[in-house]
């Protein structure tokens, strides 16, 4: 027998949105808490793998998306030094034939657009917006879910649970008409370009306009995101790089994003709280899987709380404990490429010869047990 759910729901972002269409799906019904009065475009790209798009398609997304994202032929990885191509792993093809869904690129408002106008053709998902929720609502929810970020007000209210961290590395992110991006860089594919102690990650998201992710270290840190910062401590970070690299990142404004993370704590708090995504397990950027791990989060929280042969809190506990393996999987993932992506010295070197020898096809066939995954 159907045993309908009252979800409140704390942030409408990424995270929120798609665990509040994730339950309604399901008959729950959702009320949505966003601090901000309205949602505003904010940020810029988002890789979208596999893994999390099947998600969207199975939400009845698909046609939505498509018409707002862009799927790269190829992911390539480049040199930073000569912008020799070191490999091209073939992700449309690949994401099409071997996981079944796609691998996309889009703006991250675009994206938040999509989830937030799916959201308003549901009855049972309500909004209140221009409230900050630090602690769970009154009005009788059966489980609150903090999707409020990396900087979680509803975190606190969760005991074991652990404060953002400062990673030593900031994202800087920028945007740029397409026309400016030269020649010698590919309009069609995402271009990853590797270089000693830091990276830059470059691709089309629509049809005029590239993005620009430039991750490096950084000795000190500042709270918040989308910042503006001193672009002269980003472009010295990349003054032995090509030439044409600095060329292309005088020309854009950038923004200045400390990277912070969450370590391994608690996700659960008392009167059947619970934390996804970034406000769980904020991660460092290196694999390009943050979204998508809170974009699984939202699935397979939605899909144990929709059991019905055990308690909500035993459905709680036993999602966490389901979702902490993968997690941990996917942030040493992100350390490997970290390390590989700016690598220094010989390490560089053999990165190089690897990269080179094994081809695009067998290193992305590395990754069927991150693209091919089934949330849910």
């Amino acid at each position: 027998m159907k045993n309908t759910k009252h979800i409140d729901i704390v942030g409408a972002g990424i995270a929120g949105l798609t665990t509040a269409l994730a339950l309604a799906e399901k008959g729950h019904t959702v009320r949505i808490f966003e601090q901000s009065p309205a949602l505003e475009e904010i940020g810029a790209g988002l890789q979208l793998s596999p893994n999390a798009t099947r998600i969207f398609d199975a939400l009845g997304l698909r046609d939505d998306l498509a018409e707002v994202w862009y799927e790269p032929d190829h992911l390539q990885l480049v040199s930073g030094l000569s912008l020799r191509t070191l490999a091209r792993l073939p992700v449309r093809a690949m994401s099409r034939d071997r996981w079944m869904a796609p691998y996309a690129v889009i703006h991250r408002a675009r994206l938040q657009d999509v989830l937030l106008n799916a959201s308003r053709r549901y009855s049972s998902i309500k909004f209140e917006f221009g409230k900050r929720i630090e602690a769970p609502a009154s009005g009788g929810a059966d489980v609150t879910v903090g999707a409020d970020g990396v900087w979680s007000s509803l975190r606190r209210t969760v005991r074991g649970s652990a404060e953002p961290r400062f990673s030593g590395y900031a994202a800087w992110r920028a945007t740029l008409p397409i026309a400016e991006l030269p020649k010698s860089f590919s309009h069609t594919d995402v271009t990853a370009l590797l270089g000693p102690g830091a990276h830059l990650v470059i691709y089309r998201i629509g049809s005029e306009t590239i993005n620009l992710v430039a991750t490096i270290p950084e000795h000190r840190s500042e709270k918040g995101w989308n910042l503006k910062g001193d672009a002269s401590r980003l472009l010295a970070a990349f003054k032995r790089w090509n030439a044409s690299i600095g060329i292309v990142l005088a020309k854009a404004e950038w923004r200045h994003w400390p990277i912070y993370e969450v370590a391994d704590a608690s996700w659960r708090g008392d009167d059947n709280t619970i934390l996804i995504g970034d406000a769980a397990h904020a991660m460092a950027p290196h694999a390009a899987q943050g979204a998508a791990m809170a974009i699984e989060d939202s699935c397979e929280l939605a899909s144990w709380l929709d059991r019905t042969d055990i308690e909500t809190a035993t459905a709680l506990m036993r999602f966490e404990a389901h979702r902490r393996p993968r997690i941990r999987r996917v942030g040493q993932r992100g350390l490997l490429n970290k390390f590989a992506y700016q690598a220094m010295g010989p390490f560089r070197l053999g990165r190089d010869i690897v990269f080179t020898l094994r081809g695009g096809e067998s290193l992305l066939a590395d990754l069927d047990w991150l693209y091919g995954y089934r949330a849910g």
